[in-house]
This record gives C-alpha cells, structure tokens and sequence, in this order.
C-alpha cells in the first residue's frame, strides 16, 4: 500500500511539473537591427564589383543610412549584378565613366520602393530609380515571363531575376545576370545632321562672272572709243576751215 502511495505521488509531481514548464512563455527573439546591403551582399558571395563600385561611389553608406529610417517609408528594392555579369562587359566600359555617371549606374540599379516578387506582376512601368538626370529620372522596365521569372530592362540590356538574396521589408535585393547600363549613357545616339549641301552654280554663271558688269563689255568699249575718235576728228576739221576763212 505505501508503494502504491509512493508511485502515486511521484506521478502527481512529475504531472505538476510538465504543467509548469508548458505553461512557461517562450523566450522573446531578439529585435533584428536594419539590414544593411553590403552583409546581404557579402553573404551572397558573387557580388565583389558591385560592392566595390557601391563603396567608392558611397552609396553602399547612402543606402544604409536610408533603411535605417524606412521601417514605416515604402523600402528599397536592389538589383545586384553578379561578378560575372560585370565580367562580361565590353574591357574599358567602368573605366569609360565619369565618377558622378558611375553613381548614377549604382543608383539605376536601386528603387525607392519595397517589391516583392509578386508585387512586380502588378508594377506600373517604366519604373523610376534611384538615378535621375538632366531628363529626368533613369528608369525601368520590369515584366514577368510565362516560366514565373522577371525580366528587366533597362532600354539597352535585358536581364533575368535569378534568385532572391534578401525578402525582409524594407530591403528585397535581387540577383541579375547583367548589369542595368542606363539608356542614357549607353543608348544609341541620334545621328549627326547632314552638312548643308553646296549650291549649284547658276547655268553659266561662270561665263557670267568672266563678263564683268553689264555695260562693260569690249564690244561697248571699242565702240564708244569709235565714236569719240570720229568727234574729236570732225571738230579739228571744223576748226581748220575757219581759220582758212579769216586768213
């Protein structure tokens, strides 16, 4: 009977203590900081020129220092080209930019706006960016294709969203496979105007320009000459024959 008591008791207790214990509240997660684009990058470990070019243009810490105050603002969205996809520029094409139009590059690749995946079916292009100009903002085209995948257009380059490197609100960074060279600086130029045509001589004008001013032409000049020489003759005539007259 006191064994009987014992085990009793002991499950009595052990019942009591499965109770506290699932009753006790979860520990709270720990709050996560802002996200910060260069670590999301860093992590998806194919992004070394673009992060290169984000730090010397500074706007890895501009972009930073953005989500760090957009937690109620509408986000950013960031597409990040591979170390391969910079790779298979023309040799030269970076080096061919100006420090502000290498800024401008960064910042055609970011929006200032949260997307997800979804939420680009139903976006209003041309989509505006970071980057703006002395037409106004750079912008892009983005379209979902019938394999589920987005594609990006720039107006020189399409590109394909590959994957997702970073979902949380208020930063989406996407991996593309070129990089998003704006129209503005890679698009074809308008051509040269044509030089005015030269005009066409007037029909003999040449013959025109040889015969001097009306008037003067050596027909009219031996002519008058005749005329003058028979008047100066006729006068020395008339002059004689008075002169033989009085004498």
């Amino acid at each position: 009977m006191a064994v009987r008591i014992a085990v009793l008791a002991a499950f009595l207790a052990l019942a009591l203590a499965s109770s506290s214990f699932a009753q006790s509240p979860a520990p709270a997660a720990a709050p996560s900081g802002p996200p910060n684009v260069t670590a999301v990058l860093e992590k998806g470990g194919q992004y070394t020129t673009f992060i290169r070019l984000m730090k010397s243009t500074q706007q890895d810490t501009q972009l930073n220092s953005q989500l760090n105050n957009s937690f109620g603002g509408n986000g950013y969205t960031v597409f990040a080209p591979t170390d391969n996809a910079f790779n298979s520029l023309k040799p030269g094409t970076l080096n061919s930019l100006t420090q502000q139009q290498q800024v401008s590059l960064v910042q055609g690749h970011i929006l200032p706006q949260y997307y997800t995946f979804d939420s680009f079916e139903t976006a209003s292009n041309p989509v505006r960016t970071q980057a703006s100009g002395k037409d106004g903002p750079f912008t892009l085209n983005i379209t979902a294709n019938t394999q589920n995948q987005l594609n990006v257009s720039s107006g020189v380059v399409v590109c394909t969203v590959n994957q997702q490197l970073s979902s949380p609100k208020p930063l989406a960074v996407y991996s593309v496979d070129k990089v998003l060279l704006p129209l503005e600086y890679f698009g074809a130029k308008a051509p040269a105007a044509a030089p005015a045509a030269a005009k066409a001589p007037k029909k003999g004008g040449s013959s025109d320009a040889a015969s001097g001013p009306a008037g003067s032409d050596d027909s009219n000049s031996d002519s008058s000459g005749a005329v003058s020489a028979r008047a100066v003759g006729w006068s020395v005539a008339g002059l004689a024959a008075v002169l033989g007259y009085l004498l």
